[in-house]
């Protein structure tokens, strides 16, 4: 109800200053006056506006950036996730530094440059040097910046992961499964078709490698500082598990494995010391819009030392004896 009368009092305003420029206009006309002629007024008018405008935006951009910056996530806790912050930290920076320059003085001429009734404005056809600066410097930039963005990425995902720790993620609507190799390191074969029951993502149980495979719904534990391979599948539709923690996003594609290695760099109680938030926990949430319960679709993860995880794992039942 308050957002209809919201909205009807806008209606109402807009429309009141509607009828008053019109007022204004027709008393300019009966006192023979050119409502559609620009005098030197409306331009200083203009101008000024263009001046504030400028302020209030520039103003507008720090107070929002000290403002929601404790919103920001906190420091990256995977290795390549420090790349990736240096990466669009630079980006960003680039960003800003080009926006306080170019908009604010695209304000100022506007204001500095009006229209005068004693200035007369001169044409310029072409100026080679010019045409040089604004189209050498943006590609050189540009082309710095793919070069490290293409540099960063091949880096991370051409990591060897011969010694890695192999976890699966299944998805489907709504819900996360993680599936952990067993003590032969190995993960048995699984289809969508050998879904039944307990087995719940398609193991294939008469093969050896899947016997032992233990699946973690909710919450599950991984060790600090050891290299992991996630491998991804998906049940039904398009998910994308996404780590926000530790920098990492991959899409789950219905017929298709997927995979990302990376290394946790720091346990779930050094981030909860960092952040100062006691309940602080990594998560796992789908990036794509899955369906009407998308929003449930959440994992916690618990990032410990070897010594609990190992313990973690000691209490977990394979799927074979569930």
């Amino acid at each position: 109800m308050n957002q209809l009368l919201i909205a009807l009092t806008v209606v109402l305003v807009v429309a009141a200053v509607v009828q008053v420029i019109r007022i204004l206009e027709l008393s300019a006309e009966l006192r023979g006056g050119n409502t559609n002629k620009v005098n030197d007024k409306d331009n200083r008018n203009q101008g000024a506006l263009m001046l504030l405008f400028m302020i209030a935006m520039v103003v507008s951009f720090f107070w929002m950036w000290f403002k929601w910056e404790p919103l920001m996530l906190p420091g990256a806790s995977s290795e390549h996730g420090v790349q990736i912050d240096n990466l669009m930290a630079i980006t960003m920076g680039i960003i800003i530094v080009v926006f306080l320059i170019t908009q604010p003085l695209l304000f100022f001429f506007a204001y500095r440059y009006r229209g005068k009734k004693e200035n007369k404005a001169s044409y310029v056809s072409h100026n080679n040097r010019l045409e040089l600066i604004w189209t050498a410097i943006p590609a050189i930039v540009l082309t710095v910046l793919i070069v490290y963005g293409l540099k960063t990425w091949s880096g991370i995902v051409n990591k060897d992961t011969s010694d890695a720790q192999v976890v699966e993620f299944y998805a489907r609507q709504f819900d996360w499964t993680a599936r952990f190799t067993g003590q032969d390191g190995m993960l048995g074969e699984a289809n969508v078709r050998n879904i039944q029951g307990a087995n719940i993502v398609g193991i294939d149980m008469e093969d050896e490698f899947g016997q032992d495979d233990v699946l973690g719904r909710g919450e599950i534990y991984l060790p600090v500082g050891q290299p992991m391979l996630f491998k991804f599948r998906s049940q039904d539709v398009l998910h994308s598990a996404y780590f926000p923690h530790f920098r990492m996003q991959m899409n789950c594609v219905p017929g298709m494995n997927t995979q990302f290695a990376f290394t946790p760099t720091k346990t779930t109680d050094q981030m909860r010391q960092e952040t100062g938030n006691p309940e602080f926990d990594y998560i796992l949430l789908c990036n794509k819009i899955c369906g009407a319960a998308h929003y449930s679709m959440q994992m916690t993860i618990k990032v410990v030392s070897q010594e609990e995880y190992d313990r973690w794992m000691s209490e977990q039942t394979p799927l074979a004896n569930s």
